[in-house]
C-alpha cells in the first residue's frame, strides 16, 4: 500500500504539535506548513529590548518541525491576508482577530497546496471548545466547507467528537487511535505531551497572533482610523510592536523608542520619518508619523523626546529634528511635565 501523505498546519503551540506526532505514529508522512501574515512574529520584540534578553528568541514552529523531524514550508502571506484583517466576513474576536476567516482561509491554502504538491489529507490541531470564535462544534464544518477541503481536512486531537472523514473512512488512519478532546483545559494535551516525552514546548495556550491583544489592536485601530482607510504595509504592523505609541495631536502621533535596542531597531525608518533625538542629555530616537506637520507640531515633539530624556527634569534639553531630506535644526525646548502628557495621548 503507498504511504499516505499529510500536510500539517504547525503554529508553534502545543496542539499542531501533537496532533502532528499523533499522525506520525500511524506511520502517515508528513511535512508542516506555517503561513507568514506578519502578524505573529515570535521572538521579534524579546529580540530587541534588552528586558526581554532572557525569554525565548526561537520561531516556534521551525522547533516544532526539528522536533518532530519534519519538512517546514513557510509560506508568506501577508498581501493576500490584508482582506482578511481588514473586512472579516465572519467579524472579529475580543479585539481585531478575525479567527474564523483566517482558518477558514490557512486551511483553504493548505487544501491548494496538497493538490499542488501531490498530498492526500490536511491536520490541523484545532479543538472543539479551545477558542470562542473559530473552535465551536458548529464552527468545525463551516470551516471544513468554505476553505473547500471538506472530509480531507481531519483534526486528531478531537477526530471522535466529530463525523468520520475520508483518511478515517478509508482506513488511512485508524480512528481509534485519535481523541476526544473538547474544552478549554490544557491537561489533556499537557498528559499526551508527557506520554509523547516532549518537553519545553511553546505557548500552551497556544497562538502568538497580535491581533489577539488588546494593546496591539488599539494601535492598528487607531492606524486606521487617522489614515482613513484599513489598509497597512508590513512596515506598518511591526512599527505598532515597538516604542510608545503617543498620539498628541489628531494629525500626527510619535513613536519613543524605550530603550537602546528599540533605538538601534527604529534607526532603521529614519530614512521615512521625520526623527528627533536629544543631543544635550542622552535620551530616546522618536519617529513622527503624520501629514502636515507644522512648527508648533515639532516643538511639541521635541518636547516629549525631551521628556523621556535624561533631561526629564532639566529646564531646558536641545532636540536635534531631521526631516526627511536630512536637513537637520536644533530646538531648545522645556521637557513636557508628566501630567502635560495626557494618558488619553498613550495608544
Amino acid at each position: 500500500m503507498t504511504q499516505k501523505k499529510a500536510v500539517s498546519l504547525i503554529s508553534g503551540g502545543l496542539d499542531s504539535l501533537l496532533a502532528t506526532k499523533v499522525i506520525q505514529e500511524q506511520g502517515i508522512h508528513v511535512e508542516g506548513i506555517n503561513f507568514f501574515t506578519g502578524f505573529c512574529v515570535e521572538g521579534h520584540t524579546h529580540a530587541i529590548r534588552k528586558k526581554d534578553k532572557q525569554k525565548q528568541k526561537r520561531n516556534n514552529a521551525l522547533w516544532v518541525a526539528e522536533q518532530l523531524n519534519i519538512k517546514l514550508h513557510i509560506v508568506d502571506i501577508v498581501e493576500e491576508y490584508k482582506s482578511i484583517v481588514m473586512n472579516p466576513k465572519h467579524g472579529y474576536g475580543a479585539h481585531l482577530n478575525p479567527c474564523l476567516d483566517c482558518k477558514i482561509f490557512m486551511v483553504k491554502k493548505a487544501h491548494e497546496w496538497i493538490k499542488e504538491n501531490n498530498f492526500d489529507f490536511i491536520i490541523t490541531g484545532e479543538v472543539i471548545g479551545q477558542r470562542p470564535k473559530s473552535q465551536r462544534k458548529e464552527t468545525m464544518p463551516v470551516i471544513s466547507g468554505k476553505s473547500g477541503a471538506g472530509d480531507l481536512l481531519l483534526r486528531p486531537l478531537c477526530a471522535k467528537n466529530l463525523p468520520a472523514t475520508r483518511p478515517e473512512l478509508e482506513n488511512w488512519v485508524d480512528r481509534e487511535k485519535l481523541y476526544d478532546f473538547s474544552g478549554r483545559s490544557r491537561k489533556p494535551q499537557m498528559s499526551l505531551a508527557e506520554q509523547f516525552e516532549l518537553e519545553d514546548y511553546a505557548q500552551p495556550a497556544g497562538g502568538c497572533c497580535f491581533l489577539t491583544d488588546e494593546n496591539y489592536a488599539s494601535k492598528l485601530s487607531d492606524l486606521w482610523k487617522f489614515r482613513g482607510n484599513r489598509e497597512y504595509e508590513l512596515d506598518d504592523i511591526i512599527l505598532l510592536k515597538i516604542g510608545r505609541h503617543i498620539r498628541p495631536k489628531p494629525n500626527f502621533k510619535v513613536i519613543v523608542s524605550r530603550e537602546e535596542g528599540e533605538t538601534r531597531f527604529l534607526e532603521g525608518y529614519k530614512k521615512q520619518f521625520i526623527y528627533l533625538h536629544s543631543i544635550s542629555h542622552k535620551g530616546p530616537l522618536t519617529l513622527i508619523d503624520g501629514d502636515e506637520i507644522s512648527d508648533e507640531d515639532l516643538l511639541l515633539a521635541a518636547q516629549i523626546t525631551a521628556r523621556f530624556s535624561q533631561g526629564r527634569t532639566a529646564d531646558q534639553v536641545t532636540v536635534e529634528i531631521i526631516d526627511k531630506k536630512q536637513q537637520s535644526k536644533e530646538v531648545t525646548v522645556k521637557p513636557c511635565h508628566p501630567n502635560d502628557i495626557l494618558n488619553d495621548w498613550y495608544l
